[in-house]
């Protein structure tokens, strides 16, 4: 009995289809990350014919994991020209339940509180800052 090509075909289609499913569904995320992030805030403003800004504020249960607050920070959506910040809080410390706009996002009782910021900002530009608000 001889194969028909259309069957080949067939066949090799829904097995690349199926790895493509499961390679999708399998990518890690910030869900993944040790450390119990938290997402507590979000603000991401209503222009989607300009920049688009995000910021998150998010608590960390384990604060000594830094390399992993960057990473959670890279999993964090980004837009083309815009610009996505996430600001880390200790979870055992209280934390903003909601962001503004500007260059003080949340009210200044919280900047103690803050241990890190990553920032990507409109030219892709990465930064990430430990205890950004500590004075010198």
């Amino acid at each position: 009995m001889q194969l028909r090509p259309k069957y080949l075909l067939v066949a090799a289609a829904v097995a690349l289809l199926l790895w493509f499913v499961f390679d999708a569904l399998t990518q890690p995320g910030p869900q993944d990350l040790a450390g119990g992030f938290t997402e507590v805030a979000l603000y991401r403003n209503e222009n989607n014919t300009g920049p688009v800004q995000r910021i998150y504020a998010v608590t960390v249960a384990d604060t000594a994991r830094w390399a992993e607050m960057e990473q959670y920070g890279e999993y964090m959506p980004y837009t083309k020209y815009g610009n996505t910040k996430v600001y880390f809080f200790a979870a055992a410390r209280s934390a903003p339940r909601q962001l503004q706009p500007g260059s003080e996002p949340f009210a200044p009782k919280f900047r103690t509180n803050c241990l890190a910021v990553y920032e990507k900002d409109l030219l892709s530009n990465v930064s990430f800052k430990r205890r950004p608000f500590r004075q010198p």
